[in-house]
């Protein structure tokens, strides 16, 4: 079975890029990569999960081939663009898969948007990266001073920093060449927004099931907020995996899919 890649026009008139698997008649998966990655970060775990899901990963606007217009990067702002992307290709309900400062979008949907989710993956989840002191010393530091074209040895950096030697050179060069799309304003309004946003008093409203996928090796999201967030919300459970870093679908894809296909099927049940 392979992967389709194609591009949509969303209500609000964005084009965003997104790639499709699986049985379209299955239960909705919705991949939404972390923050400067495209759809593309997901193709360790695609070929792996079960092809009774219907799987789709999305590249946000600003990310990968989707438009970059000149505003609307905050996490709200994706967070309605994933309930229209659901609208465009006719998806009443799917769970949504996020990964670290997408986490934040996911939950948001599943808050403002309740009846839109039928689960919540969240791979290393911050809890709120608001006050974070250090990614806001990295957002004054470097970010901010970021112009374009943004350079190769950065954007390799940054990808390494947060990758595993596991996905091999040939994904490390894709993960980079998917990262120099997104442009310089991009990067500032994005990471930004993720500085001001909180949501903790509302994790109490979340009604979805929820997976906390998180590695115990994260140097970025740490145990604490890992626990925070299983407490806070109602139907949440943590799935630690021992050695892992930032990324558990790139160390360890199988065992991410087989996870997340289990978790999938769970939730249909519940919402059957």
């Amino acid at each position: 079975m392979s992967t389709a890649a194609a591009t949509i026009v969303i209500g609000n008139g964005l084009r965003l890029s997104f790639a499709e698997r699986g049985d379209e008649s299955g239960p909705n998966l919705l991949l939404l990569p972390g923050p400067t990655d495209s759809w593309v970060s997901y193709e360790p775990v695609l070929s792996r999960l079960p092809s009774w899901i219907h799987v789709i990963a999305l590249s946000l606007r600003g990310h990968g081939d989707s438009d970059k217009p000149a505003f609307g990067y905050q996490v709200e702002d994706f967070a309605a663009d994933v309930v229209a992307f659901l609208d465009a290709v006719g998806i009443k309900s799917a769970v949504l898969a996020g990964h670290s400062g997408s986490c934040l979008v996911a939950r948001r949907v599943a808050i403002d948007w309740p009846e839109r989710v039928a689960g919540l993956v969240l791979e290393a989840s911050p809890t709120t990266l608001k006050g974070d002191t250090r990614f806001e010393a990295f957002v004054r530091s470097t970010v901010l001073n970021l112009v374009d074209p943004i350079g190769h040895a950065f954007a390799r950096n940054f990808v390494v920093d947060t990758s595993t030697d596991l996905i091999g050179e040939e994904m490390v060069e894709r993960l980079v060449e998917e990262l120099l799309k997104v442009p310089a304003r991009v990067w500032k309004e994005t990471m930004s927004g993720l500085l001001r946003y909180d949501d903790l008093d509302e994790l109490e409203h979340i009604v979805a099931p929820t997976l906390l996928i998180w590695g115990d090796a994260d140097s970025l999201v740490g145990q604490e907020m890992q626990e925070h967030l299983a407490r806070a919300i109602p139907d949440a459970n943590l799935s630690r995996y021992p050695g892992i870093g930032h990324t558990p679908r790139w160390e360890d894809p199988a065992r991410f899919a087989s996870e997340v296909g289990a978790f999938v099927g769970r939730s249909q049940r519940k919402s059957a």
